[in-house]
């Protein structure tokens, strides 16, 4: 198998194309929320490493200490991971689903061991038992319009200041980046008029899973079911354009717990979990 070295941007619908092909219950990589990794900042930001792309199996260093790799065919996993591993930092982590065995096995072969680490669960909802949106009175909810990426990124950072990386100028990159639509992407919207939050759900129209990432709401309102009205409108908005599951993938671990207890309460069913491995040179 030849192993192409690139920077992600260029071989990001590679990556996605596999993924989506190799998706089952069992994965881990959704196309969006590889368009989401890839796009959520601003390059020099985020500052990604390279891919290594073959025709069976990826890996990604996303930072030179924190790898992602996808495929189910042994050799070709272990292949893109002996290129990754040669431009990685000494210490290198990656996060992978329990279920998938193959990239386990390739990565304790290489000598990873499995760390304590915060982690995270498939949750997945069959969109047929999606419920009703229900809003308190006075708010609405509504799908972002080409050209409010500015808006959008603000609404973002308000839910998420810690931690946001997202600027307008990254948003309107991210509109850009397959498989986002501005339909599956949701806001929703105070009395006064301000965005309070919000949810992007990614389509991916080959295997009809709609993968819920990110969603926030603004502080002052939360407590409210704001984050799952969005959540639902903007599921229901997938299943209209023939998505027929939801996936969210949120915390595990007691440490950050409420929104596990959100997606639960709308009908999303926990499945596998994450486990981080890590080698040390």
């Amino acid at each position: 198998m030849t192993v192409e070295r690139a920077e992600v941007e260029q071989v990001l619908p590679r990556m996605q194309a596999l993924a989506s092909r190799l998706w089952s219950p069992a994965s881990r990589h959704h196309p969006g929320q590889l368009a989401w990794s890839a796009a959520y900042g601003e390059p020099e930001v985020l500052a990604l490493g390279p891919a290594f792309v073959g025709d069976d199996a990826w890996a990604w260093l996303e930072s030179r200490d924190w790898l992602e790799v996808c495929g189910v065919e042994p050799g070709a996993v272990a292949e893109v991971l002996r290129a990754a591993l040669d431009e990685a930092a000494d210490e290198v982590t990656a996060s992978v689903l329990e279920t998938e065995r193959v990239v386990v096995d390739v990565l304790v072969a290489a000598g990873f061991d499995e760390v304590e680490a915060p982690w995270f669960t498939h949750h997945r909802l069959d969109l047929a038992d999606l419920p009703q949106v229900v809003l308190p009175e006075g708010y609405a909810v509504r799908a972002v319009r080409p050209g409010e990426h500015e808006r959008r990124a603000a609404v973002h950072r308000a839910a998420w200041s810690a931690t946001s990386r997202v600027t307008g100028t990254a948003y309107e990159r991210l509109m850009r980046t397959p498989p986002y639509r501005p339909e599956t992407d949701h806001v929703v919207v105070a009395p006064d008029g301000e965005w309070v939050a919000s949810c992007c759900v990614w389509l991916d129209e080959a295997t009809g899973v709609a993968l819920v990432e990110p969603v926030g709401c603004v502080p002052e309102h939360r407590g409210r079911g704001l984050a799952a009205a969005a959540s639902v409108s903007a599921l229901a908005a997938a299943r209209d354009l023939g998505a027929t599951e939801g996936l969210v993938c949120p915390r595990g671990d007691d440490d950050y717990s409420v929104p596990a207890r959100v997606y639960r309460r709308i009908g999303f069913v926990p499945g596998a979990r994450t486990r981080t491995y890590r080698l040390t040179r």
